[in-house]
């Protein structure tokens, strides 16, 4: 460290980081096997050199590895950290990554690795920058364009070689075009892997964090609700205002004891995901084969219908369409489309939600798109949106969230000006 530290200051970043890393207990009691030293340094009274006292304190630390502590990754931010990073694909197409020539951002809460490009036919990078601190999303991404280029990934972990910290951001989906959403780039959505056996020996395992990423088997679920409309309208509508309400909780909290709110908008279980099975309901596809079905794909074509119908004097009887909710709708989902970025489908769909809901347009977007001239055909009769008492509980719901200023992080309105 090159923080120039007096020896008090040397100690006590030594203590934050055994806290950190939950060694604390393990270090001072090999530190105190030496007896010969401590009879040398402290007076015969002191606690230290009587057995007893000695393990009833240790006895004590020991309980502090029952908590996740930032002490060291917080207040120590100025100094250089070296980061591992591994993508993990799928076992089965792991050959796959050959054809890809894959970069990664990682961001935290005290900023960005910058976009670390891996060398092709390697899945791992390491690299030192100053101090990300707790990390929150990763940005994946490919530069090759060609259809051979393309792989199913599973996971990113990412590894502080200092604190020895792992986080996992789960992925599951394709990156690649011509196959999924056509998505080259990802944001994925982190959160700290819980310390075990396993990865305490180095190895890439543990258990998912809680709210992370939309994971494969939630994509696969989310694919068939699309064209069979499976999970029961009241579930979508109770996990709407679970979600909401998650949101509202957040932000009541104390600012010190507050969680990451991009893992509550994109995260599993959080908004987007919950918003997406809304607008999945009762969603009819005309595609062969059964191939995925994606709600940007409605959200693009009502934006297309309610431009069309406004330029050939069809909204005339409609005040409410014609007015700034629908301007705002068309201009938002124009510039997302206009955007350079490769995030495919899924992302640009994630894009629309978290600055509707930043910019408190959301509640007032959904209600134009129920009535948009199009849902009636592409949504079945019994949809959520196409029943008025769904969509306007929803919107009501969404409302309740412009209380809030929410700020979203870089990595996720990277290329869009709005």
């Amino acid at each position: 460290m090159s923080e120039g530290l007096s020896e008090v200051g040397q100690a006590r970043s030594w203590i934050h980081l055994a806290l950190e890393k939950k060694m604390l207990c393990q270090h001072l009691k090999e530190l105190l096997t030496n007896q010969k030293l401590l009879r040398q340094l402290y007076k015969p009274h002191a606690f230290l050199l009587c057995e007893e006292e000695r393990e009833q304190f240790l006895f004590h630390l020991l309980s502090l590895n029952t908590v996740d502590y930032l002490c060291f990754t917080r207040v120590f931010t100025s100094i250089s950290i070296p980061y591992r990073v591994v993508i993990i694909p799928m076992k089965k197409l792991s050959i796959a990554m050959a054809t890809v020539n894959p970069w990664v951002c990682v961001s935290g809460e005290l900023g960005d690795s910058g976009v670390r490009q891996i060398t092709k036919n390697t899945q791992e990078i390491y690299f030192q920058c100053k101090n990300l601190g707790r990390l929150s999303t990763l940005e994946l991404g490919q530069e090759n364009s060609g259809l051979l280029a393309k792989c199913l990934i599973d996971c990113v972990m990412v590894y502080n070689e200092i604190t020895g910290h792992t986080y996992k951001f789960p992925c599951g989906r394709w990156l690649g075009k011509g196959v999924g959403d056509g998505s080259l780039e990802r944001v994925l959505i982190g959160q700290l892997v819980s310390p075990g056996g396993e990865e305490d020996s180095g190895r890439w395992t543990g258990t998912p964090p809680e709210l992370a990423s939309p994971s494969q088997s939630v994509r696969a679920v989310l694919e068939s609700l699309g064209s069979r409309s499976r999970m029961q309208s009241v579930e979508v509508q109770e996990n709407m205002r679970e979600t909401a309400n998650n949101l509202v909780k957040h932000f009541h909290k104390p600012e010190q004891e507050r969680g990451n709110v991009t893992v509550l908008l994109c995260g599993e279980g959080g908004l987007v995901l919950s918003l997406e099975n809304f607008l999945l309901h009762g969603l009819k596809s005309n595609r062969l084969f059964q191939r995925n079905v994606f709600v940007w794909d409605f959200v693009e074509k009502a934006v297309v219908s309610l431009e069309s119908a406004d330029q050939m004097g069809d909204l005339q009887g409609s005040t409410f369409t014609r007015g700034p909710p629908c301007g705002s709708l068309c201009h938002y989902v124009n510039a997302i489309n206009a955007s350079p970025r490769n995030i495919g489908k899924e992302g640009k769909f994630q894009l629309f939600v978290c600055l509707g809901i930043r910019d408190r347009l959301l509640s007032q977007w959904l209600p134009l798109l129920a009535e948009c001239p199009l849902t009636a055909r592409t949504y079945e009769d019994s949809a959520l949106l196409r029943d008025r008492a769904a969509v306007h509980s929803l919107s009501r719901i969404l409302h309740t969230l412009n209380d809030f200023a929410i700020t979203l992080e870089t990595a996720l309105v990277k290329g869009v000006d709005l």
